[in-house]
């Protein structure tokens, strides 16, 4: 694949993983505040357990669908041939975690990086919104 289709299907990809992930963010931003809002009022330990936890497994659900769009391309472009394998690959250069036992040919590496530069700006976008949902669980005066 040349430089440039790598460069354009990569972006394709970052696009639709980074819609994915901001999408069920949004979604799940109504019922976030009406909670959160609610504990402000009046804080229970438990209420705000499951609030954080919801949140937390909004980010987990997120982050896996998007290794697995990952994985799935790189299947479906012939850069790696089975799906397992793919899976792996795509989680630990989601990650930038990288071991290097797995390697592309030249034709996918640009692409490929495509995933480390998604998993960075996502998990950037993760904390922020964790870090906003525990400034509102938590009462005033414990954040």
């Amino acid at each position: 694949m040349e430089m440039w289709v790598q460069i354009a299907r990569g972006t394709v990809f970052l696009t639709l993983c980074s819609a994915i992930h901001l999408g069920l963010i949004v979604l799940t931003l109504p019922w976030l505040t009406k909670t959160a809002t609610t504990l402000r009022d009046e804080f229970h330990i438990h209420r705000a357990g499951v609030l954080i936890s919801f949140a937390f497994a909004v980010i987990v659900l997120g982050h896996t669908a998007q290794v697995w769009v990952w994985a799935g391309a790189f299947v479906w472009y012939g850069a790696i041939a089975d799906i397992e394998t793919a899976v792996y690959f795509s989680l630990t250069t989601y990650t930038t975690l990288g071991y290097g036992d797995i390697i592309l040919d030249e034709s996918m590496r640009i692409f490929a990086a495509f995933a480390s530069v998604c998993g960075l700006l996502t998990f950037g976008v993760s904390t922020a919104f964790l870090v906003g949902v525990l400034q509102r669980a938590l009462p005033k005066g414990m954040h």
